[in-house]
């Protein structure tokens, strides 16, 4: 198996996030997804070899698939493409990058939630609300929802984001906007529900990032419709009133529960085996959602 790559090294400036290494460049960012795993807010000392180059390859096919439709914030990912000054760390970058465009991030989580699963059935069995949002009565752990909800979240620098409803999201950030956030971001989930549903995929919720050109166009930004950024679960097993199985990081937070560690830093280093089979979790989505075999070098 390969060794995964948890840094990445660069002489620009550089922000690092649980994932991400975002470069400046000064017209333009280089973003760069390296194989580190995060869980319970913490960063594992050792990553998943070849996760960065598949949430790398997923963004790509669907920011190809929908770009007509949605715009986003890729100029290049072949680093043959890239400038100059970035070809003497094309081994760092080949398969794991993106040249993108620089926006003014917008400071919401753009939740999608088409099922009722995590965060949002805890407070469902409270008051039968997520997000503020009236929901019917007697509805089970991970059912489908009447129709695709707009739940965001605050974007936190440390600890968890914040469950908002919509009108403090408009109070944050004004109504055109908050609207134009959630009426993209449940366009874009049902386009990709409904196509993921052909590949035996259910999408229960994902999280959107948009960002705002200079001339004030809105544009999506970061990684979209992966398993970190969503919930993906195989339809031929999806029984509502349990959780799932499910193509993300699930093997990685099993394991944890069973430790005596108390989901503070510094987090265990993870078996061969749960890096294993969460790469294989990954790559199998992968697979599904595209149709095409991961060989590694996608």
């Amino acid at each position: 198996m390969n060794t995964a790559l948890t840094t990445t090294d660069l002489p620009f400036p550089v922000r690092r996030g649980k994932v991400r290494d975002v470069y400046d460049l000064g017209d333009v960012l280089l973003i760069v997804a390296t194989d580190r795993i995060s869980a319970f807010d913490c960063v594992m000392p050792n990553g998943i070899p070849e996760k960065g180059k598949i949430l790398t390859a997923l963004s790509l096919f669907w920011f190809q698939k929908f770009g007509a439709q949605f715009e986003h914030h890729l100029i290049a990912s072949d680093v043959r493409a890239f400038p100059a000054r970035l070809q003497p760390f094309a081994d760092q970058l080949r398969g794991r990058s993106m040249l993108v465009k620089k926006a003014a991030v917008v400071q919401i989580e753009c939740v999608v939630r088409g099922y009722l699963a995590g965060s949002g059935w805890k407070e469902y069995q409270k008051s039968q609300t997520v997000c503020g949002i009236q929901l019917p009565a007697g509805l089970k752990q991970c059912d489908k929802l009447p129709t695709p909800i707009f739940t965001p979240s605050t974007k936190e620098e440390t600890g968890h984001d914040i469950n908002i409803d919509f009108a403090e999201t408009v109070n944050r950030i004004g109504e055109p906007l908050a609207a134009q956030l959630r009426d993209r971001s449940i366009a874009l989930y049902q386009a990709a529900a409904d196509y993921a549903a052909g590949r035996g995929v259910i999408i229960a919720d994902t999280k959107f990032e948009f960002g705002l050109l200079p001339d004030g166009k809105l544009i999506l930004v970061d990684e979209v419709l992966t398993p970190d950024s969503s919930r993906f679960w195989p339809a031929d097993k999806y029984a509502p009133g349990r959780d799932q199985e499910s193509f993300d990081k699930q093997f990685v937070r099993n394991y944890l529960e069973t430790l005596t560690w108390n989901k503070q830093p510094p987090a265990p280093k993870l078996p061969d085996d749960v890096t294993e089979g969460t790469r294989a979790k990954y790559a199998e989505a992968y697979e599904k959602l595209t149709g095409l075999a991961w060989s590694g070098k996608n």
